[in-house]
C-alpha cells in the first residue's frame, strides 16, 4: 500500500509510482522516445536541456557517465526514512515533475524484462564508490542504470502529469498507444506552461 503521507505531498500519482521501476522525461521529449522506439542513453537533445550538465562532462550524472539510462526504483521505498538517510538526494526535484518542466511523463519499465541490463541501486552506489568517481551526481539506492538503449517494448505504460491538473494524470498503454489522446493532453500541458517571469511572480505570491 502506498504511503499516505507521500500521496499527500506528491499527489495521487504516487499511488501509481510506488513500488515501480520508472523513467521520467519531458512531455515533448517523450515524442522522440516514441518515434525511436527506445529510451536512449544519449538522446539527440542539447546539453542545456539535460540534467546536471552545466559543469561539463567531468560532472555529468553518474548514470550518463557510464552510458546508462537513469531509472527510479521505488521498490520498498520509504520517503521519510530515505530523506533522512540521503539528505542530499535530489529525488523530490523529479517527483512528481521538475518545476521548470511544469509536467512530466513517467514511463513504467517491466523490471523482469530488463533485469539482465540493470545495475541496481546498491550495486550502482558501490560501483561509484569503488571507482572513486564522486564528481558525478547520483541518487543513492533508488537510482538504477539500464546499460544501453532501453526498448519501449520493455515498458508497459506512460503517465502524463501536468501542473494545471496534478490530480488528473493521464495514463497511456504503450502496447496500444492513443496518439490522439496524448496529443490532447500535450496541448493542455503546453497551454499551462508559464514563462520564467510568470513563475517568479507566482512564487512571490506563493503560487506553485
Amino acid at each position: 500500500m502506498a504511503d499516505p503521507s507521500l500521496i499527500e505531498t506528491v499527489g495521487p500519482i504516487w499511488a501509481e509510482l510506488d513500488e515501480g521501476l520508472w523513467h521520467t522525461t519531458h512531455p515533448e521529449r517523450f515524442l522522440g522516445i516514441l518515434n525511436s522506439g527506445a529510451i536512449q542513453p544519449e538522446p539527440d537533445i542539447p546539453n542545456k536541456d539535460r540534467w546536471g550538465t552545466n559543469q561539463g562532462p567531468i560532472h555529468y550524472p553518474y548514470v550518463r557517465h557510464i552510458d546508462g539510462v537513469s531509472l527510479f526504483d521505488f521498490d520498498g521505498f520509504n520517503g521519510e526514512a530515505y530523506s533522512k538517510r540521503c539528505v542530499s538526494s535530489s529525488w523530490r526535484t523529479f517527483v512528481p515533475y521538475r518545476p521548470d518542466w511544469e509536467g512530466a511523463v513517467w514511463i513504467e519499465v517491466d523490471r523482469q524484462r530488463v533485469a539482465a541490463s540493470i545495475i541496481w541501486g546498491q550495486a550502482l552506489w558501490d560501483q561509484q564508490n569503488e571507482t572513486g568517481e564522486h564528481g558525478h551526481n547520483i541518487m543513492p539506492y533508488i537510482e538504477v542504470a539500464h546499460i544501453g538503449e532501453l526498448p519501449l517494448a520493455s515498458c508497459t505504460r506512460a503517465l502524463l502529469i501536468r501542473r494545471t491538473a496534478p490530480d488528473d494524470f493521464l495514463e497511456f498503454d504503450l502496447a496500444d498507444f492513443d496518439e490522439a489522446g496524448y496529443a490532447a493532453g500535450l496541448k493542455e500541458w503546453s497551454a499551462g506552461v508559464r514563462t520564467v517571469e510568470q513563475r517568479r511572480i507566482d512564487a512571490f505570491k506563493g503560487i506553485s
